[in-house]
This record gives C-alpha cells, structure tokens and sequence, in this order.
C-alpha cells in the first residue's frame, strides 16, 4: 500500500479531530480513550476494552428531566457510578471534556451541575478502564482524578470504601438522588444506617468471621468474597462467598445491602446465591411506614398497627395515633405554642430498630428523667426506657421507622404526639392532656413511693445492724429480703433459725427480678430434666425451652444446701437479675420451692470457654476467636465495674464462667459469689471467694478487695487464652497431699515443658512450671511467638502475640492499685492505646507462687475471717469463707 500524500494525511488528522469533538451518540463508540474538547448529550459514548463497561448519560424510567453521568455495566445494566446524581440534567444538557476536567452543564450551558475537583494538571485525556474505574489521565499517564476513589452506591472489585467513606444508596430504581440509607466503614465495624441509626453491623453477622482485633482501614469486594482489612492488609474481617470471576456489592434502594456474582466479568445471568444484609425483613428501618409493626410471616413479613394506635385514611399503609393526636416532628414541635405534649405507650415486646445497636442515650435514670429529657428535646420524636438496667434511648430523625416485637419485658416505648388543633375546646383539650399524662404520672408516683419505702428499709436494716440486734452481715444493697410471711396452710409455728435450708422460699423479694417459675414449669420446660448439658460442683445444667417458643434456655439446677448457698442464689438473682448487657448472660427466670432452686438463663450454645479452649476434641480456637473472646468478656467486667448504678466485683473470673455461643457471642456468667460496691468505695473488707489458680493476691493476706481483683483474675485467664492450656495442672488433695490429676505423661502440655508432679511427704509440689512464671521469662527475652498456643501451628502475628502477652502481665501486678482497669484493658485489647510495659521487677512474687501452688496456709485465712468452708464438692473449684466479714470502705 503506497504511503499517504500529505493533503491526506491533514485530511485524516482533521476526521479524527471531529470524531474526538463528535457529540456522543453520533458515531461508533470510543475504544477505551476520549480526548479533551470532547462533548456529549445523551446517549453512550465511551467504552472499556473488554465491552463490559459504558461510559453514558442516560434517563433512567425514561424521564425527560432526569439526565446523569453515569458508568454502565452492559451485560447486567446496572448503573455501578453516577455523577450528578443529585443534579440531574435534561436531554439538552451536555458532558464536556477539557484539559480542566470533566463536566455536566445545564441546558443552556451556563451552569456547572457536576465538575470533578480541580486538579494538579491539564487532562490529557478520559479513559474507561476493564475494571469499570472511570479515569482522568495526564500527558504523563498518571491519574488525575477516578471514580474509584469517589463511590456511590455500588462497589466493583478492585474498589476499596475506606475508612471515614460511605456509599449512599439511591431514592429510587429510576431516581438516583441520594437516599437515606448509607453503607459506612469504621475503624472498628461496616455498619448499614438510616438518619444516622445502625441497623446493621458486619461485626454482627452470622456469615461474618474476625480474624483479629486491628483498626480497619478499608473495604472491598472480590471473588473470593466480602474484606475489611487493615492499612498494610492484613485480615480484619471476612465473608466467605462461592469462587466467582465479578461481583458487584450495591447499596439498594430498600436499604439492603446486596452482593451479585457472575461467572465472567461481561456475563449478563447471575450465578450462586447473593448475598444479601440484612437478611431479615424486619431487620429494615423503614420495611414498614412509621410507626407500622414488622412480623415476620414465612419468607417474607406482614404490618400492623400496634395498640393506641391506627391504620391512616390520608396515606396507605401509615399509623396513626388513635385519639386523633398527630405525631410529633421536629417542625411540629417549633409550631406547637400550646405545649400540649402527651405520649403514647408501647408494651412489651414492641420494640423500635434503632434500639438493637445504638448505644443508650442516657445511663442510670428512671423513665420519668427520660420523659422529660424527650420532652425537653424538640428533636426527640419518642423514647424507650428499660426499667431493669435504667437505660434511656431518645429517637430523634426526620421521622419515625418500623417496630418489631423483641424486647425485653422490661423495656418500654412512648410516642410523642401533640394534641390536635380540631379539638373543640380548651377543656376538652385539656382533659385529653390529662388522660395522656394519667398513664405516664401514676407509675411514677408509684415508682417513688416503692423507691421512698426500700430507702427507709435500708435505713432501717442498716440501723438494726449497727445496734447489734442482727448477728449475720448483709449487703443491703443488693435490695434482697428473705424473710418468712405466714400463709394459711403454714400457720403452725415457724423456727427462723432451723428452717433456713429448706424452709419456704415462696417469700423472697427482689426489686426488677426476672420471671419466677415454677418447678413443675421448668420441669415442662426442660422435659423432665432430660437434656444435661453440663454439670459442676453447683449441680446440673439441662437445656430447655420457653413457654410460647420464645426461645431455648439452660437451666441450672443448684443441689447445694445451707446458708450460703441460699445467699448466692440470691445474690446471683439480685446481680444479673437487674442489669443487661451484651457481653452478660442473661437471667430469664428462676425457682425457689423450698430447697429447690434453679436458675433460668439464657443458651449459649457452644458452652463455657473451657471446652473450647482446652477440650482435646475439636479445631483450636483460632487466634482471632481468642481476642474476640478475650475482647467481650473485658468489656463485659468493665461494664460491670463502671456502667451499672453499683460498682459489682464478680470475684470468680475464669474460664468456666465464660459462655460462648454462634456468631461470636461472648459472655460472662456465674454471678453467685459476686459482691457489690457504692461508687464511693474504692475497696471493701469480704470473707475469701474465688476459684484457686485465679485468685488475686490481696485475698491472701487480708487486705481490702476492689474490682482490681477481677483484674488480676482476667490476666490469669488472657494467658491461658495465649497459651490454651491452663496456667498449671489440677490438683486433688487426697489424704492431705497434693497429686497431680491424670498423673503420667501430660499430652495436653506443649512439647518441650515439664509437666510432671512430684509429691513429698510435706505435701509441697515441685517441678511443674507455672505458666504465668514462665510467660514474665520469656517476655524479658522477647520470645512472645513461644508462649503461643503450638495447635495454632504459627497463625499468630508476633507483634500482637507481644501485645496481648503484655497486657496479661500488667494485670497481674502484685500491688493493686498498680493494675489497669478493666476499662483500660478494653481500650488496649481493641488497638485504640498501647499496651504498657510490664513492671517486671514488680512481678517477681510470680516466682514464688511458682515454686509452691498449694492452697493458703490456715494461718493466713484464720487472719482473713474465719475457717474455710468448700462451696462445692469438687477441691480445686471456687470456694469461700462461711462466715461474711463487715463489709467496710477501705480508701486506697
């Protein structure tokens, strides 16, 4: 072919440059590239190599005002970027390309509706790449500007969300403004939310692992599943998902979060489940109008309209306030002269979507506090007060979302309305004002009087102790009475001080505590007793059901007898009974018929974290599940330390008093040898509790005794996390000395430790290496990664393995006042602070209870209070004194 004469040469430069100024949709679509000066209407005008991805400006529905920017993916025709997304452009507005960016004018081109930001140098050209990523390129190829870095409702694979991003979703199939359903990253979670209300956490999911606890720094999707990892990559969080070649994760319009899979990245036919949060119905905030009641019903779900109120004659679907009161808003509110405020109830067990994630507004304050906070608070549109942890949830938004049934019984809700302006008469309104407050201002009197009557028995307790005239200490904080009321059928005299084993118990009374059965109901409930789940010096444990299907439940059978163990069935009720946290199993209900007692508590079906961690069946805890763990039950102690109206020592942390359960639940359990605390003490004087290996060294040697020791007994349980075997091996004392349980070779014990048990004739031990010793050894020589589990066959990074190992030591600080709080441990263990140095000439006491490991000598627990006095059967378990000291303020 002969070479081109230069008038054709010009002629050709001069087609290309009208082709790179044609307006889109006037020729071929442009390969990959576009050049400045470049200008298009409606219509595609540029495409990927692979045909997948189309850059166009398209009318979704069809509608001649709505014009956007957008980025297509073909096969499936799904918008995955949009520009102007919430300043569409009409068929007459134009795209245009010039060395200072891209562009979307009005009709009339005099106004900028979208503009990329300015940059750092002219464009060079507009490039679509294979991956869908839009790009603004320099003469030097490098990248200006992209839409991968500026998501909006959808999410492609090689697209990171980073953290302090959202996507938000659109408002409509056909109208791409912004919705009010966002998918955020957090440097702890990825959280869905409504008007700034979680609805959903990853964190949360079943189908979601944690692989470690680190900050996370970004988000992505690829075709392995859903990450969220840390700045240099490593693992935080992971789902799992079917191999697929592409994967696009949108945020939907109804607020799910959805994750589509197809075999090729230009295939049109999804392929494999989606993915899809949240799973259920009535998990949604808005899946029913405001104020509608979410059920579900089969695969799908069915609205109501709760009780007070009624289906809306003015817009399908919406509920009303039945007394013809209007609902509050915030504009209502700064219309509303009258003030004539009223609320409307809502019992158990509606309750509202915002309540599930989000943190209680206010702590520590009683429903009438709570209603005049909403009705303080023009934003506040309702509120939700749990009467057993005294919690307080104001909702505020531009409107209300959708009830579900699943609260406590003691959690309940109040909707704010106003008054209607119909309402003849200032009478009549204010008999309607009236009517209203009768349900809020009745309780409440009532609530102060029973408060004004348990003060002065309080009162009066205390006074009674301090004359002398009763002989047993009590905590009296605990609000516990179990004293003897006569009934007809028992009137035939009553000895208080022989029938305190097996009297009546039908008497006992305790302020805000869970449902009491009765033993023919548990009996129904666990069928006879015929599903044992576990046993303990306690007793048994059976696994049942609640009447009504509302849940199963493990049952705990107490077959201890006698004073104390009367009182930690109570205290165990009066503790757990009245507060509520994640990270705390929960009490349902109890039984006392005479000497029958049983504790009904929620199931955690994977069971007590001994099994798990040192069971000799089964996969190793992962080192992530470890933290996990390590991290709940932390912030469970913290919270009772800090978060309840009394400071609460739980004095027996280990981890046979860890529950876990699917879906990363962790908590605390086993309440029985608790003790409580005014904020104003800082430590009390209390007879010896705990469990031996556990036990802070305060108990032995009579000093006072603060939430510092649950501290030191959590230490002791993070290096059993670290090392998943425990700190030393059990001992039985039989005949008076010492013997290793299981004696002979110890298969459970890494290779290379001594392991074996001498005994002497002096009963003493030696030989057997106390891993806490060793731990504070091998951390002055740095050598973290050999105190690690060996199951885990090296799946632990050091640096965390250091951390973790660090702050185990700091909790076990001879000198109390010298440990962390667990509040402080919480911090360490979620990455937010560092960890601080082990003060190792301080830990040196860990020696010499590594030479000798029996139990305390008679001498020092006589000078403690008393004899010691086995709570259960079984040597080695947790244990007291019998008789309770005074309790007394001890400032440190």
């Amino acid at each position: 072919m002969p070479p081109l004469s230069a008038p054709c040469s010009l002629l050709l430069l001069f087609l290309l440059l009208v082709v790179s100024v044609r307006a889109a949709g006037a020729g071929p679509l442009a390969p990959e590239l576009v050049l400045p000066n470049f200008t298009a209407s409606s219509g595609a005008f540029l495409e990927s190599r692979n045909g997948a991805f189309r850059a166009a400006v398209i009318n979704p529905g069809k509608q001649q005002a709505s014009f956007y920017l957008v980025v297509l993916h073909v096969p499936s025709g799904t918008a995955v970027w949009s520009a102007n997304r919430d300043s569409p452009t009409s068929s007459s507005g134009r795209v245009q390309l010039s060395t200072g960016g891209l562009t979307v004018l009005d009709p009339n081109e005099t106004t900028v509706m979208w503009s990329t930001p300015q940059l750092r140098s002219p464009v060079a050209a507009l490039r679509l790449q294979d991956t869908g990523d839009l790009q603004l390129l320099d003469a030097g190829n490098a990248t200006l500007w992209r839409s991968f870095d500026n998501a909006t409702d959808t999410l492609l694979p090689g697209q990171q969300l980073l953290t302090g991003a959202y996507m938000s979703s659109a408002k409509g199939p056909t109208d791409f403004s912004q919705g009010n359903y966002r998918l955020g990253v957090t440097t702890a979670d990825v959280l869905l939310t409504w008007q700034g209300s979680t609805y959903w956490r990853l964190s949360n999911d079943v189908r979601a692992f944690k692989d470690r606890n680190a900050a996370v720094a970004s988000m992505s999707v690829n075709a392995s599943g859903l990450f969220a990892v840390t700045a240099d990559g490593a693992l935080v969080f992971r789902v799992a998902l079917a191999p697929a070649e592409f994967r696009i994760l949108k945020m939907g319009n109804d607020g799910r979060l959805r994750i589509t899979s197809y075999a090729l990245v230009n295939s049109s036919a999804p392929v494999g489940s989606d993915f899809v949060a949240p799973a259920g119905d009535c998990d949604l905030p808005l899946q029913c109008p405001s104020i509608g009641l979410c059920s579900a019903a089969g695969n799908g779900s069915t609205c109501t309209c709760p009780p007070l109120f009624a289906a809306s004659v003015t817009v399908p679907g919406s509920c009303t306030p039945g007394d013809g009161s209007t609902l509050a808003s915030p504009a209502a509110c700064q219309n509303n002269s009258s003030g004539a405020v009223s609320y409307l109830a809502l019992k158990p067990p509606i309750a509202y979507f915002a309540t599930k994630f989000a943190a209680p507004t206010n702590n520590g304050v009683n429903k009438t506090a709570c209603l005049a906070l909403c009705t303080a608070n023009c934003t506040c549109l309702g509120f939700f007060h749990d009467s057993a942890s005294l919690t307080c949830h104001l909702l505020g938004g531009r409107q209300l979302g959708s009830l579900y049934s699943g609260a406590s019984d003691s959690t309940f809700g109040y909707i704010k309305t106003f008054s209607s302006a119909s309402k003849d008469g200032s009478n009549q309104s204010g008999s309607s004002s009236a009517n209203h407050s009768i349900p809020i201002v009745l309780p409440c009197v009532a609530a102060f009087l029973l408060l004004a009557v348990l003060a002065w028995f309080v009162w009066w307790r205390r006074k009674q102790s301090t004359n002398g005239k009763k002989k047993k200490g009590k905590n009296s904080a605990m609000m516990v009475y179990l004293g003897r009321q006569k009934s007809p059928s028992r009137d035939t005299g009553y000895n208080a001080d022989a029938d305190d084993d097996e009297g009546n118990d039908d008497d006992i009374v305790i302020p805000g505590m869970p449902t009491r059965f009765s033993y023919a109901e548990i009996g129904t409930m666990t069928s006879n007793f015929g599903t044992k789940v576990g046993s303990g010096g306690f007793g048994s444990v059976y696994k049942g059901k609640l009447p009504g299907g509302e849940g199963l439940v493990a049952v705990k059978k107490l077959e201890a007898v006698g004073v104390q163990a009367k009182r930690e069935f109570c205290t165990e009720i009066a503790v757990i009974g009245n507060i509520r946290h994640v990270n705390l199993v929960r009490l349902r209900g109890f039984c006392a018929e005479g000497s029958r007692r049983l504790l009904v508590y929620e199931y955690m079906n994977r069971g007590s974290l001994d099994r798990s961690l040192f069971g000799r069946t089964g996969p190793a805890l992962e080192w992530g599940e470890r933290m996990e763990v390590a991290l709940g039950a932390a912030r469970g102690l913290a919270y009772l330390h800090t978060g309840c109206d009394q400071k609460i020592v739980h004095c027996d942390v280990k981890p046979e008093n860890i529950l876990l359960a699917d879906g990363g639940q962790v908590k605390i359990s086993d309440f029985g040898l608790a003790k409580l605390m005014s904020r104003e003490q800082s430590a009390l004087f209390t007879t010896m509790r705990g469990t031996r290996g556990y036990l802070a060294p305060e108990w032995l040697s009579n000093a006072a005794i603060s939430d510092r020791a649950d501290v030191y007994s959590f230490g002791m349980v993070l290096l059993e996390l670290i090392h998943g075997r425990k700190n030393r091996g059990e001992q039985e004392p039989v005949n008076n000395a010492p013997v290793a349980v299981g004696s002979g070779e110890h298969s459970d014990w890494p290779s290379g430790w001594s392991s074996t048990m001498t005994s002497t004739a002096s009963g003493t031990c030696g030989g057997d290496e106390y891993f806490p010793m060793v731990a504070l050894e091998l951390h002055e020589q740095g050598r973290y990664l050999d105190l690690v589990d060996s199951r885990l066959e090296g799946r632990v990074d050091e640096a965390e393995a250091a951390r973790v190992v660090r702050v185990a030591l700091c909790c076990l600080h001879e000198d109390p006042a010298l440990r962390p709080s667990m509040a402080a441990v919480v911090r360490i263990l979620e990455g937010s602070v560092p960890p601080p140095e082990p003060p190792v000439q301080a830990l040196g006491f860990l020696r010499l209870y590594g030479r000798s490991y029996p139990l305390p000598p008679p001498t020092s627990l006589t000078a403690a209070a008393g004899s010691v006095s086995s709570a259960s059967p079984t040597a080695g378990d947790a244990f007291h004194l019998d008789e309770p000291t005074q309790d007394m303020s001890a400032a440190r």
